[in-house]
């Protein structure tokens, strides 16, 4: 997507080496110019523009308190950055930051709820804050919900949605004894809340080899097909993050993976847009903290149209939107020389792509009867870049008009959507600069993408 700034153009640390880390920059992915980037919040549509809000610090330094940076779109395309939508008030209840939530309409005017960071404090409270200038900038927080007393091993995260007359909130939580919770209030006026009880908990499993949680953070809330879906982000005391999970909590909860790569976490979702529920999520590093040579770090993903799957479990496609950063119709993708903004579509059947970065570095992602694997082992010499093989299984539905595979690359990030809908998100690290060679199936296409 087109990223463009209201901001000042990012600084660079002296004697730095602009080159040496600027294929590795995305284009069109959402970003700040500088600083530390992590959970999207409160997509919104607000006329005919969309807002998108997200967790930012202005540097690197993780003592610095958290803001809501802001980032505007005609069209999910064409991002334009501002100046950040909320602050921590000094001595107010986000004195330390201001974390995760979401935003709703009412009555012309965008509302936001979210975590309240006080340093110290065993939990975020659960804050709202009211934007009179159609959801540029916020107005003083005041508390809505009662921080718990019932033995949480953690609470943050509020999700806001109204059905028919009554508004609902659902809060990321844990408990001790109890397992990974989602505690739901409803309301008539979205001031005075009343405890409806949990939406739905799971105690700590391991299910398809993934752990289900200590506790889940992020809750969002969607309605696809007449069922209620949860998307929740499993976290663990000891581990930290660990995978975006979704699930019915209408039936016993059994939860899957929403994305199959390595790096997706933190989904923020649009109930409803143009082009029905979305969602966005935090691309995460995939590097050790001491590789971090640039002076940003943190990526959000495209915006994802999404479904359920015959298992139930959430499929995904980018928007449709996206297709506008093509460049041309398209060329045979084998032998095709690439930029570090570009898609690669293997519009059927089984085969292999290659991006060979240099004679050292390549990235391999295979299509293989129902199976999709993508191997960055050799893909960086940067011994601070993750490596390893990610894999999905029930990967391809011939029957449904979308191809095989789109790879959809962005200088560090990489996204691949499925034509069953399942998509993996990962990050790349090479060391070597484009142009880049591209081995493909004879049937696929190459574009170059440009922002």
């Amino acid at each position: 997507m087109t990223v463009t700034q209201t901001q000042s153009a990012a600084h660079r640390s002296p004697g730095q080496d602009p080159g040496a880390v600027a294929h590795l920059r995305p284009a069109f992915h959402v970003r700040p110019p500088r600083g530390y980037l992590n959970d999207p919040n409160g997509p919104i549509e607000v006329g005919d523009e969309v807002h998108l809000y997200f967790q930012s610090r202005p540097t690197l330094d993780h003592h610095v308190p958290v803001e809501w940076g802001h980032a505007t779109s005609p069209d999910y395309v064409r991002w334009t950055l501002h100046r950040p939508a909320m602050a921590p008030r000094p001595g107010g209840p986000d004195t330390d930051g201001c974390w995760s939530g979401n935003t709703v309409l009412d009555d012309g005017r965008v509302r936001a709820f979210y975590s309240g960071h006080i340093e110290g404090r065993p939990y975020q409270s659960v804050l709202t804050a009211v934007s009179d200038d159609g959801g540029t900038s916020f107005g003083p927080p005041h508390q809505v919900v009662p921080d718990p007393s019932d033995h949480a091993i953690m609470f943050r995260d509020p999700f806001v949605w109204r059905e028919n007359s009554t508004w609902w909130m659902v809060v990321g939580a844990g408990y001790v004894g109890r397992g990974a919770s989602i505690p739901s209030y409803r309301s008539t006026d979205l001031e005075t809340w009343t405890y409806a009880g949990p939406l739905a908990e799971l105690p700590r499993d391991v299910v398809d080899g993934h752990d289900t949680g200590a506790a889940w953070e992020c809750p969002q809330m969607l309605t696809i097909d007449g069922r209620r879906i949860a998307v929740v982000a499993s976290w663990s005391p000891e581990g930290g993050p660990a995978d975006v999970l979704s699930f019915d909590v209408d039936v016993p909860v059994v939860p899957r993976r929403v994305d199959h790569g390595t790096n997706f976490y933190a989904a923020s979702a649009l109930r409803d847009s143009r082009f029905g529920p979305l969602l966005f999520g935090w691309l995460t590093e995939g590097r050790d903290r001491p590789g971090w040579t640039d002076d940003w770090a943190g990526v959000i993903s495209l915006p994802r149209v999404v479904w359920l799957g015959q298992d139930s479990s959430l499929r995904s496609a980018p928007v449709p939107t996206v297709d506008a950063l093509r460049v041309g119709d398209g060329s045979p993708a084998d032998g095709a020389s690439t930029g570090a903004q570009c898609e690669i579509v293997v519009p059927e059947g089984s085969g292999q792509v290659v991006i060979h970065f240099s004679e050292q570095e390549r990235l391999v992602i295979e299509l293989d009867v129902d199976t999709l694997t993508i191997d960055r082992t050799q893909a960086s010499l940067n011994p601070h870049a993750h490596g390893g093989r990610m894999q999905v299984t029930d990967a391809f539905d011939p029957t449904s008009d979308r191809p095989a595979a789109r790879i959809i690359l962005d200088g560090s990030t990489l996204e691949v959507f499925t034509s069953a809908g399942r998509a993996l998100s990962t990050r790349l690290y090479p060391t070597t600069p484009p142009t880049w060679q591209v081995e493909a199936p004879p049937t696929a296409h190459h574009w170059q993408l440009a922002p």
